[in-house]
């Protein structure tokens, strides 16, 4: 299967599943469409990219923490750090054990106190001579039920939130490095964790 072939494929698996999608400009990709998954009224953004000289189709999909469940995760782990950090390590161990490519965005130590958790994202790649309509629709659903597995955790521990998204220092930082560093010319290696291709991606605009 070339890449003509895989976009041609994945919009008609994704037609004939009801999901609703779009394409979005990603300047180091050649098609990144933005598709909500489940089709119900609690659908997430999911992002299904295929990046230019890869030969294969990335699913990912970013989920920012509460405000008000990041400011209970400060409260933990200024009172109880142990805790704090046996928490975050069984979330470590679960996304390992869960097949998929993930990363934790974990708060800046303020005050010697280790940050909550901002944000996290689940991934997972699918090489074209792999593709089908099974393998593509079971990487949606593997990474929803692990999504929807860690955002019940979440609540459990950590109530339901306000409603309010959080901060992601992250973000936050590579933005302000971005402004700092626009001018230059220098050829880098993107380590971008956010996941998407392109250098100007900003995950807060799709949120």
């Amino acid at each position: 299967m070339d890449t003509q072939e895989a976009l041609k494929s994945i919009k008609i698996w994704l037609d004939s599943e009801r999901l609703e999608f779009k394409e979005v400009p990603d300047s180091q990709a050649l098609i990144h469409l933005h598709c909500k998954y489940p089709p119900t009224r609690q659908g997430h953004m999911f992002n299904i990219v295929i990046p230019k000289n890869r030969n294969l189709v990335l699913i990912y999909s970013i989920t920012r923490v509460d405000l008000g469940q990041q400011e209970l995760m400060i409260d933990q782990s200024k009172e109880e750090l142990e805790d704090w950090e046996l928490w975050l390590h069984n979330i470590r161990i679960d996304l390992t054990s869960s097949e998929l490519d993930w990363v934790l965005h974990i708060g800046h130590k303020k005050e010697n106190i280790t940050g909550p958790l901002q944000a996290f994202n689940l991934s997972r790649p699918i090489w074209f001579d792999g593709l089908s309509q099974n393998e593509f629709m079971q990487s949606m659903r593997k990474l929803w039920m692990t999504k929807l597995s860690l955002i019940h955790q979440i609540k459990f521990g950590y109530g339901p939130g306000t409603g309010n998204p959080g901060p992601v220092d992250d973000w936050l930082a590579k933005k302000a490095k971005k402004t700092t560093s626009q001018d230059s010319k220098t050829t880098q290696i993107d380590t971008d964790e956010s996941g998407g291709f392109g250098k100007d991606f900003d995950p807060s605009e799709w949120m």
